[in-house]
């Protein structure tokens, strides 16, 4: 994001929150960020709608050191069309590490490390749809967008996420409100990076996501290696469900070339396969990243085929986007 404009909100603060002990300064910003993307049926269909988009969210943050030297910051970010919106609030505690609380919208613990594939822009399985239904492809770990994350750095190129999603998937309250009871089931999970070898990085998760009554057991590990202009990453991810023969295994595999310090360019792909079923989910990826000054352009175009196990289910996406720093 490229800062736009600093405001002090102190007095507005104070003015809509009279009972608020505490006020302070957020800074505000945004992006100046256009995009063009065609989906499935569509390349062909003029009656489609406009293709083109810009950019409309933005950002408020701000932080503060406390008298024994850990800080605080808040950072809200807001979609100004639709309900996409997070928010974090980060304890800073220094060598001891730091703990976040997320809500809606961020990754926690083995989240944080669900596709670590390189690109120079999109993962493989961005823009893709299962027929309609607005998810995108099965296979990845996930444990929902609402919780903790507590990062500790236990030694160089070592670093360890926990995270813990109370009775949420992806969820926001006010502060006085609470969900209230339900069938939703808590979920935990643990990341480890270690980039301590040159060039490379490895990495490994495991955890629980809970979805209504049911539990799922989560694995995924995997590396990256840059050789020069080179960087190649593999990874295998496993989610196990209490439902039987649903469990699902997932390949996945990058390359990234930097042809200069403005131009890279990435292929990658994942298989995806499900137990009881004969049917492969493949994805495919292609991107282009390409920066000059205050511009950069970057494209991606995305394959699916096989989407959720279902023969001939398929989705496609292109999307290129411009934005400029200012």
């Amino acid at each position: 994001m490229t800062n736009l404009k600093k405001i002090g909100l102190t007095a507005l603060a104070g003015s809509l929150v009279a009972s608020t002990a505490f006020a302070g300064a957020l800074s505000v910003s945004g992006g100046a960020k256009m995009s063009y993307t065609a989906d499935t049926g569509n390349e062909d269909n003029h009656a489609d709608g406009n293709r083109f988009g810009l950019q409309k969210s933005v950002g408020f943050t701000g932080s503060g050191e406390l008298d024994n030297g850990h800080t605080v910051s808040l950072a809200h970010y807001i979609a100004t069309t639709g309900s996409l919106s997070s928010t974090i609030l980060t304890y800073d505690m220094g060598d001891m590490g730091k703990l976040k609380y997320h809500e809606k919208s961020a990754a926690m613990g083995i989240e944080i490390i669900d596709d670590l594939m390189p690109t120079a822009d999109e993962e493989v399985w961005n823009g893709l749809d299962t027929g309609g239904s607005n998810e995108t492809p099965n296979g990845r770990v996930s444990h929902g967008g609402t919780g903790f994350n507590y990062t500790y750095s236990a030694m160089d190129g070592l670093q360890v996420d926990v995270g813990y999603a109370p009775k949420t998937t992806s969820d926001a309250r006010d502060d006085g409100g609470n969900q209230g009871e339900g069938a939703n089931r808590s979920s935990s999970s643990i990341a480890i990076q270690y980039t301590g070898v040159e060039g490379a990085k490895i990495f490994i998760g495991t955890g629980t996501a809970g979805a209504g009554a049911t539990d799922s057991d989560l694995d995924t590990y995997g590396f990256t290696y840059a050789m020069g202009p080179v960087t190649i990453g593999a990874q295998h991810s496993e989610i196990d469900y209490t439902t039987a023969s649903s469990d699902l295994e997932q390949d996945s595999f990058g390359i990234s070339f930097a042809i200069n310090d403005n131009l890279s360019i990435s292929y990658g792909m994942s298989e995806t396969e499900k137990d009881g079923s004969t049917v492969t989910q493949d994805l495919t990826g292609m991107s282009v990243g390409y920066s000059m000054g205050g511009i950069t352009i970057k494209a991606h175009t995305n394959k699916g085929e096989n989407l959720q196990q279902t023969a001939a289910n398929e989705s496609e996406h292109t999307e290129i986007a411009v934005s400029f720093a200012f």
